[in-house]
């Protein structure tokens, strides 16, 4: 039976963490604080420890540390993964507030952050990321959800090293299906390419779900 590490097993930094981020809304701000994991010497894939130690993380890195931080206030450690047709996918780390769910993450774009909890189903939470998500290669298809408890021999929390085994665990994770009309991919892209003439670099923030993300 899966029960949650005990506070003994974190360092004094690690503890000190978890007990000033008690909230999903502590977490997402601490993640947002952190440098983006850019890979620029090869794919990683950090564990909480590790990521904690180096203050740095890409999406996938980022659920895990929150996963850690909000199974120590009782939210259990899921991770969703939103497919995308170039093969560039996002994870998240979801959750329950009441009968909500909602979403904490870190992205180099900032509409792929969190969301607050104001979604009846996954399927809500995932559109969400949708129209955020589209550019000249990515269009999200499917998401699935994931459940750490179910990884054995899997140290996600303190190993030193990278744990691609969360990785594998998610390619092979049942995804279902997000489907999307052509006419209206066709015009977010539009729309995107518009944005990047007059804008080579950053992120747009021009959607109209921004009330409800998280960052």
């Amino acid at each position: 039976m899966w029960t949650k590490p005990g506070r003994e097993l974190f360092t004094p930094r690690e503890r000190k963490l978890i007990e000033t981020h008690r909230t999903p809304e502590r977490v997402q701000r601490y993640l947002s604080s952190l440098s983006y994991n850019r890979e620029t010497e090869g794919g990683t894939l950090r564990s909480f420890r590790t990521a904690l130690r180096l203050g740095e993380v890409h999406c996938l890195e980022a659920a895990l540390v929150a996963a850690a931080v909000l199974e120590q206030h009782g939210y259990p450690p899921l991770l969703l993964s939103l497919e995308s047709q170039d093969k560039l996918d996002h994870v998240v780390f979801p959750f329950r507030r009441g009968k909500l769910w909602g979403a904490l993450a870190r992205s180099r774009d900032t509409g792929l952050h969190g969301r607050r909890p104001v979604f009846r189903n996954l399927r809500q939470l995932a559109w969400s990321y949708f129209d955020p998500y589209v550019d000249y290669t990515a269009r999200l298809t499917g998401y699935g959800l994931g459940d750490l408890r179910e990884l054995e021999n899997c140290d996600w929390r303190f190993s030193a090293r990278n744990v691609w085994k969360v990785e594998r665990y998610l390619q092979e994770l049942p995804h279902r299906e997000l489907k999307s009309s052509e006419r209206r991919y066709q015009q977010l892209l539009a729309r995107f390419d518009a944005f990047r003439q007059t804008h080579p670099t950053g992120a747009p923030t021009y959607f109209e779900n921004r009330d409800v993300w998280m960052m």
